[in-house]
């Protein structure tokens, strides 16, 4: 959940809105996750498990568009910020040890509003992000093997619950259906 949050602030202060609308669905899973685990909940285990395959693949296409990988680039701004804004990671401009110096006289600088040249950085933001997200992938498998552990201690634990002496045959058992004209034996002396 730490590592989501985290992740959460640092798109939003670079206006990446699909990497926080990801992020505000996976905070909901781990919450209806922790829900499901205190109230014994199986369905919503199942449901928790099932979005970490889904935030497995986000992060890895995470970490193929910040490495460019195959066809991914990012040049392509509108995939992380649905082309609304001409922000990129927050990391580019103040990951560790960056200088950051603006271009004044650039030709981009009307289409970018601001042009800058960042250099001297200890980690680059691309490697800063696919380390975020090889975190996330690590954390969501180490959360769907104890999501499918626990839903299945909790399916065992329904299966095996006993109403009041439960289904076995020595226990208390519900009185039949009584009917008026019941006959009753017949004592005789002789």
């Amino acid at each position: 959940m730490v590592a989501a949050l985290q992740r959460q602030i640092f798109d939003f202060l670079g206006y990446q809105w699909a990497p926080i609308l990801a992020n505000f669905l996976h905070i909901m899973a781990v919450i209806l996750g922790i829900f499901g685990t205190v109230q014994y909940r199986s369905r919503y285990l199942i449901l928790y498990a099932a979005w970490l395959v889904l935030w497995v693949g986000w992060n890895a296409f995470i970490i193929c568009f910040y490495l460019e990988v195959g066809q991914l680039s990012q040049d392509r701004d509108f995939i992380m910020t649905f082309n609304t804004s001409l922000h990129r990671s927050w990391w580019m401009e103040n990951g560790p040890g960056c200088l950051v110096t603006p271009v004044l006289n650039s030709r981009l600088a009307l289409e970018d509003h601001h042009v800058i040249s960042v250099t001297g950085c200890l980690l680059d933001y691309p490697y800063i992000e696919a380390l975020s997200s090889a975190l996330q992938i690590f954390l969501a498998l180490f959360g769907f093997v104890f999501a499918c552990y626990v839903s299945k201690v909790f399916l065992e634990e329904e299966d095996s619950f006993d109403f009041i002496g439960g289904f076995d045959s020595y226990g208390y058992q519900a009185p039949q259906k009584t009917s008026h004209l019941q006959l009753q034996p017949l004592y005789t002396s002789g």
